[in-house]
């Protein structure tokens, strides 16, 4: 049972008097992760209309309802500035579901035990590095549960992007510009995987001789034609002041070159908007960036559940707003009782066009929900927006190991000065055959090697 007394006046002035002392903190009838830690449910820290979007909106909204240009004003406060304008003035729609409280539900199920088993043995070492108590890396899940560290809560996403040992995406990427018209359509494969905080796969917590790394990850594009075998391999450094070593390989001239890594925000293709720095909200390392602060908390909406389903051809996302109805991909979101937005400035990147960005995390997870950039005049200038889900919705499930397998689903990526918008989805299985693999000791030999690039270039 929770205290109804605490409408969200309350909350209001709770979490604008704890950012007015710099003493942020997670939860708010009790410590957010000893909620958790008791019941494996966030509810008990929380007043109920921190809980239902039901409450906050005072019976105005609920569960099946859709956001649009009509209510959005209702829940302005949960959504980054950018959503808003997209569903205020572009046609973008935001179907509501009832609030996921199982964690185990909101992350791969070994990530979430490995957190709680690892909880409080996480440090950052003198160089601003991830290590245990006893100064080794990382052994397995989020460093630093339920911090309101903004940096701690960047190291921990950048430690692990997609929470799983290996993973291997079938992405779908349209580009679309002002008018939109899907100006161009991609295919491709991302891999990534660590060799340190491992918790699924053998060798665990380390792949031995590797320990220096946080993470192979690859990019390979399959179609079109034109682009077909062209690919990117990062190999990133533990050491987070080192930049990753950044690989490509242009078929046409059937040789891999070394780039600069220091140049991570300009667009892969032509048309896309998305750089390297967008991954995960946090696709840079992580002291590259710096004078991190926490810069907002509260309830938020977010894309955690229903967004995948097994009857949808190849996972395949329908489509909405925008002047042709393809600009954005259908969104299922629910509330988040308290997150934060994590300000970050790139100290490393004199050339950046930007100037900061604001990251929001749900703090039951650590798991980055949103992210705004802003350019050097201070301006609003691109988002990066994803949804995730567990691939089981009752009907059907895609299996990862013992457990339903949890993954993100579609991401927008959009540029609110030049209206383009890129928009990807993770879909079973690509032209080329390709299909996603999840923990598979093959990805390494298959994606995250330059032997491979070159075989999948010829």
């Amino acid at each position: 049972m929770h205290i109804r007394r605490f409408d969200r006046d309350y909350s209001r002035r709770h979490f604008l008097e704890q950012l007015g002392r710099g003493t942020v903190a997670a939860g708010v009838l009790m410590p957010l992760w000893q909620a958790i830690a008791k019941t494996g449910d966030a509810s008990a820290a929380y007043p109920d209309e921190l809980l239902s979007i039901e409450a906050y909106s005072r019976g105005r909204l609920k569960p099946g309802d859709t956001i649009d240009a009509g209510n959005v004003d209702i829940v302005r406060d949960l959504l980054d500035p950018i959503q808003f304008l997209q569903v205020k003035e572009m046609g973008r729609r935001l179907t509501l579901a009832r609030e996921t409280t199982d964690v185990m539900r909101l992350s791969p199920w070994e990530y979430v035990e490995a957190t709680l088993r690892n909880k409080g043995r996480g440090r950052l070492d003198g160089d601003g590095n991830i290590v245990t108590d006893d100064g080794k890396p990382w052994i397995g899940g989020h460093p630093f549960p339920a911090s309101t560290n903004g940096l701690e809560a960047f190291a921990g996403q950048t430690l692990s992007w997609g929470r799983h040992d290996a993973s291997v995406y079938g992405i779908s990427e349209c580009d679309i510009g002002v008018s939109g018209k899907v100006d161009y359509r991609y295919e491709g494969v991302w891999a990534e995987m660590t060799p340190v905080a491992r918790v699924a796969m053998e060798p665990r917590p380390y792949l031995p001789g590797h320990e220096d790394k946080m993470r192979f990850q690859s990019i390979i594009f399959t179609s079109p034609d034109d682009i077909r075998g062209s690919s990117f391999l990062n190999i990133w450094p533990y050491d987070q002041r080192q930049f990753p070593d950044l690989f490509g390989y242009v078929p046409e001239f059937k040789r891999i070159r070394r780039f600069p890594t220091n140049q991570r925000f300009e667009p892969l293709l032509p048309g896309s908007d998305l750089y390297l720095s967008d991954a995960w909200a946090t696709g840079d390392p992580y002291l590259t960036w710096g004078n991190y602060k926490v810069v907002g908390t509260g309830p938020a909406l977010a894309g955690l559940s229903g967004n995948w389903s097994s009857t949808a051809e190849n996972w395949v996302h329908g489509t909405h707003g925008g002047p042709k109805g393809e600009t954005f991909y259908d969104t299922v979101v629910e509330m988040v009782p308290q997150a934060i937005n994590v300000e970050a400035q790139p100290i490393r990147y004199p050339r950046a066009p930007i100037s900061k960005k604001e990251v929001r995390f749900d703090l039951r997870t650590m798991l980055p929900i949103t992210m705004v950039s802003f350019d050097r005049r201070g301006q609003l200038f691109r988002s990066f927006d994803g949804a995730y889900s567990l691939y089981d919705d009752g009907k059907g499930q895609v299996m990862d190991g013992k457990h339903p397998y949890w993954s993100w689903t579609h991401v927008h990526a959009y540029n609110t000065q030049t209206g383009h918008m890129t928009r990807i989805e993770q879909v079973q299985r690509l032209a080329s055959g390709d299909v996603m693999r999840v923990n598979d000791p093959a990805t390494y030999d298959l994606y995250l090697t330059q032997g491979a690039m070159q075989r999948r270039g010829d």
